[in-house]
């Protein structure tokens, strides 16, 4: 298993790295195309929602023909979009090259973690996806930070050659990886395949969506992402207009969210011995509120960085718990259900970086904020009471 898991685990990097990048980056490609920041984040939500929507392909295509194949297409077609977006001349091609790259690292993470699934016990399971999470999160603290170191010393172009050249780097080594799998397999006479080739994909989806707890599951998860995503996506842009910082301090403030996520993924089993999944969720929100209420009323830019670190390990003490109930509401074809929850994550995503684009346009960045931190702590309490029933 090791070397597989490291080999994913190294892909969950870079994907990590890939989706955080926009928080640094946004400001400067709103200069560069001489546009707002909540125009510019139209490449954010073109991202997100490719990488929702994508999901029904990749869950079914890694249940069919294999999880790591299926993983090492969609660092190709990630590597492809990457190298576009270094090119793009204009703001509307840099969106559709981004939603390219969605439409590969759509089939990254949530893939990998179906296999995680498939190759440990339920109780050991929070604990490894925790440990998975950490090098997920690992990325999502380089990705703000080179963003950000690169644009203010050369230009945000030049994070998506390094992009392009990890995503080729990683996706071959699967690729070799895929290939001895399948040799191994073919001489033990076993399949690698979860899912049977003739099954209806269709029908699938709704067996999984006629299970209510796997609708509670997905509402929950969609309601966070809509919530959580759609205004820490402009974070970066708050700390521009609010404090004037470098694109460099920009990313090393963010990049405390994916340390906080770490130091979560280091506790997470002494921490579940103590609090159970239930407590998990509650305590998450109520850090996370802590974060919603401090953020927009800091008086100096240096308490940002500490504020996102508590931000990251909250959302991930309420996030991993939603996720390892993923990984078990529907085993029998645990790639299509882990890719209904991202779709549900990911679209609730994309949605709410338009939405809450609208509200700071119109009311600034305070409210939507505060906001945010109150609703999380309701949805949070509202999912924990399910978990107990």
């Amino acid at each position: 298993m090791k070397p597989t898991f490291y080999t994913l685990a190294s892909a969950a990097f870079i994907s990590g790295a890939n989706l955080r990048l926009f928080d640094a980056l946004l400001p400067t490609i709103a200069e560069d195309f001489a546009v707002a920041p909540t125009v510019a984040s139209i490449v954010v939500t073109a991202f997100t929602l490719a990488y929702g929507l994508f999901q029904i392909v990749h869950g079914p295509l890694g249940d069919r023909v294999g999880r790591l194949r299926t993983v090492a297409i969609a660092m190709s077609i990630a590597c492809f979009g990457s190298l576009g977006s270094a090119l793009a001349p204009t703001l509307p091609e840099l969106t559709l090259l981004r939603f390219i790259t969605g439409v590969g690292a759509a089939g990254i993470i949530p893939v990998s973690i179906a296999w995680v699934g498939d190759h440990t016990t339920y109780e050991d399971r929070q604990a490894t996806l925790g440990r998975f999470i950490g090098f997920t999160l690992s990325g999502q603290i380089l990705g703000p930070a080179l963003g950000g170191a690169l644009a203010e010393w050369l230009s945000w172009r030049e994070v998506f050659y390094v992009l392009t050249i990890a995503f080729l780097i990683v996706s071959i080594a699967l690729f070799r990886l895929d290939h001895k799998e399948r040799k191994l397999a073919a001489a033990a006479g076993k399949s690698l395949r979860a899912a049977q080739p003739h099954q209806n994909i269709l029908r699938t989806y709704l067996e999984i969506l006629r299970v209510p707890w796997v609708r509670t599951i997905l509402l929950t998860v969609f309601i966070e992402g809509t919530l959580f995503y759609g205004t820490f996506a402009y974070t970066g842009a708050w700390l521009k207009e609010t404090f004037d910082l470098s694109y460099l301090l920009i990313g090393a403030m963010l990049a405390g969210f994916g340390l906080g996520g770490v130091i979560y993924s280091l506790l997470v089993r002494w921490l579940l011995r103590r609090l159970g999944e239930p407590g998990f969720a509650i305590g998450g929100a109520l850090i996370l509120l802590v974060f919603y209420l401090c953020l927009p009323f800091s008086p100096v830019w240096s308490l940002v960085g500490p504020l996102c670190v508590i931000g990251g390990f909250g959302f991930y003490m309420l996030h991993n718990t939603l996720q390892t109930k993923a990984t078990e509401m529907y085993p029998r074809a645990r790639g299509t259900a882990i890719s209904a929850f991202a779709l549900s994550l990911f679209c609730g995503q994309a949605i709410g970086v338009a939405l809450f684009g609208r509200a700071i346009a119109h009311f600034g960045y305070t409210w939507p904020f505060v906001v945010t931190g109150f609703a999380l702590l309701l949805l949070a309490l509202w999912f924990a009471r399910r978990l107990q029933q």
